[in-house]
């Protein structure tokens, strides 16, 4: 997050990367947002977007680009990348939950033996399901 609207952005910019590389992130995905694009100089706004590739402008004030920003953000996130299907007993309730937190929830239906679940998960939760298994109907 940059000021867009500080006299000298790139100085603030280096700060926190300097900030990102003293707590050894630089493996971390980076996108420049600058913000106060409403009150940013135009041209420092095209200067940054122009040099920084992965870059976004918005402004908290108005709202501008944080749609945008929000798209970017969630097109980035890591997915889960198992797909069970899962019938978990009413006892189990707790698995449930972390489905919905940990995972992608698919489809859920109530049964009366208890809840049928197809998500996306991590391999963890995956093999926290793996014992409620439907058996395939013949």
């Amino acid at each position: 997050m940059v000021d867009g609207s500080h006299p000298v952005p790139e100085e603030q910019l280096a700060a926190v990367r300097e900030v990102i590389r003293d707590v050894g992130a630089t493996d971390v995905p980076e996108i420049v947002v600058i913000n106060k694009a409403d009150a940013a100089d135009p041209l420092v706004l095209q200067r940054l977007l122009r040099v920084e590739k992965r870059s976004i402008a918005v402004s908290a004030r108005t709202g501008q680009g944080i749609e945008e920003l929000l798209t970017l953000i969630d097109n980035e996130l890591p997915r889960p990348s198992v797909e069970v299907e899962a019938l978990v007993p009413y006892t189990h309730g707790k698995l449930v939950a972390r489905a919905h937190t940990e995972g992608e929830v698919i489809s859920e239906e109530h049964t009366a033996e208890g809840t049928l679940l197809k998500v996306r998960v991590h391999e963890e939760l995956a093999a926290d399901l793996a014992p409620y298994t439907p058996t395939p109907t013949a």
